[in-house]
Order: structure tokens, then sequence, then C-alpha cells
């Protein structure tokens, strides 16, 4: 019997969520998906110490403010991991655009199209890269642009369905409903204490939006994220792709036990696929309590991590330049 992430490899694409290169190395993914939160820990990696003073002194070389400058660092360091990372997965990596810009259709434009630049001036091809951009009505109208410019996108932080619509009529490559961060709303805001996997509401949304996409011919792959247990996993096997990190990933290569397919494309769901409009948007993703507050919150702790990540930037980048005097 081959263990469970070989099983589940057999149907769905593996997607390693991690910046760490020797947790991909030894999980070989197919894609690889970072964000800011695990930029952070990566920049703490002593493997990545080199490639970080080389941006700093690349973004100082550039001109500009002190704060320019840092984001300018930021987005370079973060396409320079995303290349290493390319070096061992056959497929994509995904790199996320600041957070801060989730409201800024303009703005995020203009940071998705500079961080193909630095990809490109790697040689990287742009069918390998993911431009990953926070599912709000800005967000995904940014996407539906970068989709036409040819940039493929990964919209994240997708908790309601409204999302889900919303970005299958933008022609997005990819969405990442959080199937965790779903659970643990309603561990935190009902009575229920535990869930079986198919009952799990964050393994019901993937799978009724999964079902929706198959039913009305969407080509947007559907990634389960932000998983807590590997009985979330299983019970979204032949799902598109899943992101998943090292410890579940570990798990599931340590499991020799049976692994049955759960998902497989519906005929129909009954849902309407007509075109979602924003102020039906707007009104339907409000009126999901759980999906209007994750939303905010993961915004939230996603520029928190951006903030540290560039006061830890501009911390080395006094000592590389005292070191350069």
């Amino acid at each position: 019997m081959m263990d469970k992430l070989s099983q589940l490899r057999a149907m769905t694409a593996v997607v390693a969520d991690t910046g760490d290169i020797n947790a991909i190395r030894q999980f070989t993914p197919l894609d690889a998906t970072t964000n800011p939160s695990l930029l952070l820990k990566a920049a703490q990696q002593p493997e990545y110490q080199a490639l970080i003073d080389q941006a700093i002194a690349w973004a100082a070389s550039q001109g500009g403010s002190s704060s320019e400058q840092t984001a300018l660092c930021v987005d370079r360091i973060a396409a320079r991991i995303g290349n290493e990372i390319l070096q061992i997965v056959p497929g994509r990596i995904s790199t996320e655009v600041d957070a801060r810009l989730s409201f800024d259709t303009a703005a995020t434009l203009e940071r998705a199209r500079r961080l193909m630049d630095l990809y490109a001036q790697m040689d990287v091809a742009p069918e390998r890269v993911l431009i990953k951009i926070a599912s709000t009505w800005e967000g995904i109208k940014a996407a539906e642009i970068l989709e036409r410019e040819g940039i493929h996108c990964n919209l994240t932080l997708l908790f309601s369905f409204a999302q889900a619509r919303a970005c299958a009529d933008a022609g997005v490559t990819l969405i990442s409903p959080f199937v965790g961060r779903i659970l643990d709303w309603y561990l935190q805001n009902t009575d229920a204490t535990a869930y079986a996997p198919a009952d799990d509401p964050g393994v019901q949304s993937v799978r009724r939006i999964y079902d929706f996409y198959k039913a009305n011919g969407y080509d947007t792959t559907v990634m389960g994220a932000s998983f807590r247990n590997t009985g979330q996993i299983e019970a979204l096997a032949g799902c598109d792709s899943l992101t998943i990190s090292p410890d579940l990933l570990a798990q599931l290569a340590d499991d020799s036990g049976d692994l049955p397919r759960a998902l497989t494309p519906a005929a129909r769901t009954g849902e309407s696929s007509a075109p979602i409009r924003e102020s039906e948007f707007r009104f339907q993703h409000n009126d999901d309590a759980m999906a209007h507050e994750k939303l905010g919150e993961g915004i939230r702790k996603f520029v928190v991590d951006q903030i540290a990540l560039e006061q830890q930037l501009a911390a080395r980048s006094k000592c590389v330049a005292e070191v350069m005097q």
C-alpha cells in the first residue's frame, strides 16, 4: 500500500505551503506558495542571508526614499526566494502582493506588474508565477485585468461563496479557499467543539465551490488551503489542488492507510451561474459573518507580518550600510 501522500498525488496536485527550501526538497511538491508570514520566517533562515543582503544593496542602488527602497527590497526578496524555489519545484510559485493594497485596484496592478518584472529579470517564464491577491472586490477586479495581460493570479483569503463566484467571473487562474480558518471561526463562535472531516465547515465550503465550478465548466483551479489536520485534507482528496504545510505533508507520508477519492465533478448544483454584480458581492459577503470577519482578520495579519519583515530589513540595511562604509 502506498502512503497517503503518494495516493493524494495520484488525484490532486500537491503544493507546499512554505518558503522553507529544505522542506520543499524533502517533499518534492508540484508547486509552492508563499505569503508575508512565510517570507518573514524564511528571511530568518541562514541560507537566505546572502540573498537578503544582495536585495538590500540592490534596492539602495535604485534610489528613492527609505520606505520606497524597503518596499522594493521586500518584492526583490519575494521574487528571489520564489526563484530559488522554482529551481526545485517543476511547476509554479505563488508570490503575494502587499496586503495593504487589498482595497486599491490600481496599486495592486502596479505592484503585481513590478513583481513580474523582477521575475523576468531572472529569466523566469511568466507561466511559472502566480500573483497572490486578497479576494476583495478590488483585488478580484485587478486580477481580471492582470489575467487579460497574461499575468496569472492566485486569489487568496477566500472564505465566501460570493468571493468564489466573482473569481470565476473574472477568469482567475486559481483560488485558495481557506479551510482551517473557516473551522477556527466555527469553533470559536458556535457551541461545536469538533467536527467529523466530512462535516467540517471549511471542507464543506471547498466542496460547494468545487462542485459549482465543475458543474458550470469554469477553468479556475480550486486549491484548498490553510489546513488544521490531515482529516480535512483527506476529505478533499480529488480537489484540483491542495496547498499543505510541511508538518501535515510529513504526517500523510507516514500514513499507509487507504485514501479514497472524496471529490468528483458534479453534473449540477442548483447554484446560479449568472455573473455576480458588485452590490450582490458586497451584500452576500458581508451577510456571511464568518467570511466578513476572517477576510478582514487575514488581511490584518498579513499586514502585521509585512511590516515586521520591513522592519527587520530596515534594521539589517543599516548594518549593511555601516559595514560598507
